[in-house]
């Protein structure tokens, strides 16, 4: 097997806005650390995304010291900041697709800042310590297993190579933040990472469990917020299994530790029949 490095590490804090590109992070249960732990809700604490809303796409955090900062990136409306700690705040109900969970509201004043800015009556809530939300049991290493405000796993990882091939196959230049990955890997053929069972980096191990599946998101330029076909359309050329589009390998730790830039991945076991 080739030589896996991580190439790129990125962080998505509040579930559906931008992203922000890190050099080293540290890995928790739930993912990467502040990796979707906080998320917008409507009144029915359904989650709102890009898919109903690209425009959140302008919406960027940044973090500084204990604060989590959020600017709109082409509107001159006022910057929001708010405390990276769990609020003092009584829980409510999140639903993310079939997962019922809770987490606490932070702030009256950021939701009416992200309600202005999205165009929709929002409140931001925070996944507490206590806020546990259960990995799928079908795919989970053991059966404390949890997972953020994510889709459905803590970590996903794709390779350089699996994006290259994408890109040669098609006009439109699709570039590696459309699939928000986490951690982003070179050394690989196109579709390794869906080859790996279980691998460790540092004194992190985590276990490839299941392919992602891509959605409509990605095919959201993120400069412009505008949809597109691609790269779902050329993906579904070669990448389709059943009604399912696969593009980047879902991964769960189960040790946490440090992990940056340039570590080597050690691959301990793989899988047998990987669509690759």
């Amino acid at each position: 097997m080739s030589s896996l490095k991580i190439s790129d590490l990125w962080i998505y804090p509040i579930k559906s806005l931008a992203g922000i590109q890190l050099t080293t992070t540290k890995v928790e249960k739930r993912g990467l650390q502040y990796d979707r732990r906080w998320v917008l809700v409507d009144k029915d604490g359904a989650f709102v995304s890009q898919r109903e809303y690209p425009e959140m796409n302008f919406l960027q955090p940044e973090i500084h010291g204990n604060e989590i900062k959020v600017h709109h990136k082409h509107d001159k409306m006022e910057s929001i900041s708010f405390s990276i700690d769990e609020p003092n705040t009584s829980t409510a109900s999140v639903t993310i697709w079939d997962d019922a969970c809770t987490g606490k509201p932070v702030d009256p004043k950021v939701d009416a800042w992200f309600s202005k800015a999205i165009g929709k009556p929002v409140t931001l809530l925070y996944m507490h310590k206590d806020g546990a939300r259960q990995a799928d049991p079908r795919y989970a290493i053991n059966p404390s297993d949890e997972v953020s405000y994510a889709d459905g796993y803590p970590v996903l990882i794709l390779s350089e190579a699996s994006v290259e091939l994408l890109n040669s196959k098609t006009t439109e230049h699709i570039p590696m933040n459309r699939f928000r990955a986490n951690i982003i890997i070179s050394g690989t053929s196109a579709h390794e990472e869906d080859t790996l069972r279980e691998i460790e980096i540092n004194d992190v191990k985590l276990f490839g469990v299941k392919p992602c599946a891509r959605c409509v998101m990605t095919t959201i330029d993120v400069a412009t917020a505008q949809k597109g076909k691609e790269p779902l359309k050329t993906l579904a050329t070669y990448r389709k299994l059943g009604h399912k589009i696969l593009f980047g390998e879902n991964f769960i730790p189960v040790t946490e530790g440090v992990i940056k830039i340039g570590d080597s991945l050690v691959v301990s076991a793989v899988k047998k029949g990987a669509i690759t």
